[in-house]
């Protein structure tokens, strides 16, 4: 009896000792998967969308390579088509990644310094070579030696990768706690060796590259187009996450030197499906004939997605905005009401969060788990961040913002910038000027009147419009004044705010660190999202990060909107459901009967 008593007690211990391990099909950041180990398809697919016809879509501003993963030359767009990864995400759900090229996921719950991806023993490159775990090992070590500076960092956490066998690989970490980092890797499209191995990863050509995805890239006409075929013997087509996706027998990308060539390539019938991102065009360009006829339909069905930050952003490595008072001075200069009225239809509306249409964005003041968080770094902090709610200048909208501009003026004194000569100037006789950088010349309309209002405070801004593979190497370099820029959030974030605001980034060219953020309490605070163990560690962690960077005054915000502007030829067609969380291109599919139809209507043969 005490022996079989001591072996229960032994296997217990066995049990216990691995409980935290587990197998899975399915990996979500925070709770579980919504969707069962034997879903079929996703809500938000058709399986039974027909095969077939062609979906052609706009490119802006030329091309020169076809490798996206490196630092050198502008990419050609749609390369995602190209490859696979090892899991697929739900549009569903936060952050819920499923099986892709692999079929079962092994981690320990408890210790994130570690996951195990167990790969599809059918996943195959186009060419039939057999996706191995040598493939994924070698693909993460070639780009953390020679890839894009902002997927080193992305990936700096990752300690060493390994293929165990031929279908098992290893991710090994830095940190015990970055639980984010085991989906990532997830997301990562995997190289072949035997493709890669032999050729300049560096160099910057129009080869036509290898990959295990869904289409195949068919044909390049250099400066003008791009077409990916569907691989008729995709390995992974009847896979849940792909049943009725990838629909079009092709996908062409048809390169516009600029937006508003482009905008005109559509009403022509060049291209077909597009997202609208002018509120202007919105308002006056889509009365077009086609649409009067029912060949183009629109549509502005909800966003439900964090929008992010857009502004004029500050590069804080030049010594006119090293001061945080002149920064925040600036702002008052953006009459973003007048705009609004004048310029955007009333389309829009403020943004005063990094991770506005969410709810990560902070509000009101810090309170509760997050008023503690913040209470740890209370030292190194303004004291605006506890006392005051950010809210961006506002005026009346009539166009005459001379109250907001005398509040500029009186920080800017303060901040040692006085009048001389009708010029804004300090005590070394230094004159305020600066130069705004712009890849896209229609928006000048909106730094223009900007341009204005600094003109009243005695400042020179300039404006210079370049070609945009000129101005990716100026940001790259971080050789600009200001800029446009945006950073995009997803409902999940974590690692990518290291490249977006982390101290290392600020040093590191071509990370998007555009600002050169370099605070401690911001660096920390990222560190607190990318260990959260809970959605609600997370969100708390997130409106804190946010909460510190409003603080900094570091961009003049924009504004965003909260529904899509899709147009498109009216030959496409969607599934019933929508996602919630993404517009799911891939899932629309060709309707035959019309397809013709529009085709001859565009006067396409």
């Amino acid at each position: 009896m005490k022996k079989i008593m001591l072996s229960f007690f032994l296997s217990s211990l066995s049990v216990v000792s691995h409980a935290a391990v587990e197998t899975t099909y399915a990996i979500a950041l925070h709770g579980k998967p919504a969707l069962a180990a034997n879903f079929s398809a996703f809500a938000h697919a058709n399986p039974n969308a027909p095969k077939g016809g062609e979906l052609r879509l706009a490119s802006i501003g030329g091309f020169d390579s076809t490798n996206p993963f490196i630092d050198k030359g502008n990419a050609i767009d749609g390369t995602h088509y190209l490859y696979d990864s090892l899991t697929k995400a739900s549009l569903d759900e936060p952050f819920t990644r499923y099986g892709l090229l692999a079929e079962k996921i092994e981690r320990d719950t408890e210790d994130a310094s570690w996951i195990i991806y167990h790969l599809n023993p059918n996943a195959r490159f186009s060419d039939g070579e057999a996706v191995t775990a040598e493939d994924v090992a070698f693909t993460f070590n070639l780009l953390k030696k020679e890839g894009a500076a902002g997927i080193k960092n992305y990936y700096s956490d990752i300690d060493k990768v390994e293929a165990l066998d031929k279908t098992r690989v290893k991710f090994s970490f830095k940190s015990k706690t970055n639980r984010e980092l085991g989906l990532i890797v997830g997301e990562q499209a995997i190289l072949p060796k035997h493709f890669w191995q032999k050729r300049d990863f560096n160099a910057t050509n129009l080869d036509i590259p290898l990959g295990s995805g869904p289409y195949i890239l068919s044909k390049v006409d250099a400066g003008r187009s791009i077409t990916y075929k569907r691989n008729p013997n995709y390995w992974a087509a009847n896979l849940p996450v792909n049943k009725g996706r990838y629909n079009f027998d092709t996908i062409t990308y048809i390169s516009y030197r600029d937006m508003t060539v482009a905008l005109e390539g559509f009403k022509a019938g060049q291209y077909d499906f597009r997202q609208e991102n002018s509120a202007k065009n919105w308002a006056t360009q889509y009365d077009f004939p086609a649409i009067k006829k029912g060949l183009v339909k629109k549509e502005t069905p909800p966003d439900l997605t964090p929008q992010g930050m857009q502004g004029f952003i500050y590069n804080t490595r030049r010594p006119l905005f090293q001061d945080v008072r002149v920064r925040q001075a600036l702002a008052y200069a953006f009459d973003f009401e007048w705009s609004n009225r004048a310029l955007f239809h009333n389309a829009y509306t403020r943004t005063n969060s990094y991770f506005a249409n969410s709810e990560l964005a902070a509000t009101g003041l810090p309170k509760g788990e997050e008023l503690a968080l913040l209470n740890q770094y209370r030292k190194d902090l303004t004291a605006i961040v506890f006392s005051t709610p950010y809210q961006a200048p506002k005026t009346d909208g009539s166009g005459n913002n001379r109250a907001s501009l005398m509040i500029a003026q009186q920080i800017l004194s303060k901040a040692g910038w006085n009048i001389k000569d009708g010029k804004l100037t300090n005590a070394k006789n230094e004159v305020f000027k600066f130069e705004m950088l712009l890849a896209q010349p229609e928006f000048e309309r909106i730094v223009q009147p900007f341009k204005q209002n600094l003109e009243r405070l005695g400042i020179e801004m300039s404006i210079r419009v370049i070609d945009i593979p000129q101005y990716i190497n100026r940001q790259r370099d971080f050789d600009f004044d200001m800029v446009v820029g945006s950073f995009p959030q997803s409902l999940s974030p974590g690692n990518e705010q290291r490249g977006y605001f982390g101290s290392k980034a600020a040093d590191t060219n071509s990370s998007r660190n555009l600002i050169g953020i370099k605070h401690p309490v911001v660096d920390a605070l990222i560190e607190k999202i990318i260990a959260a163990r809970s959605r609600e560690e997370l969100v708390t962690a997130t409106r804190a990060l946010d909460r510190v960077l409003l603080a900094g005054y570091y961009v003049i915000p924009h504004y965003h909107i909260r529904n899509e502007r899709l147009a498109y030829w009216n030959y496409l067609e969607q599934p019933n459901i929508k996602p919630k969380y993404g517009l799911g291109l891939d899932f629309w599919w060709s309707n035959p009967q019309k397809f013709s139809k529009i085709r001859a209507a565009q006067g396409v043969k």
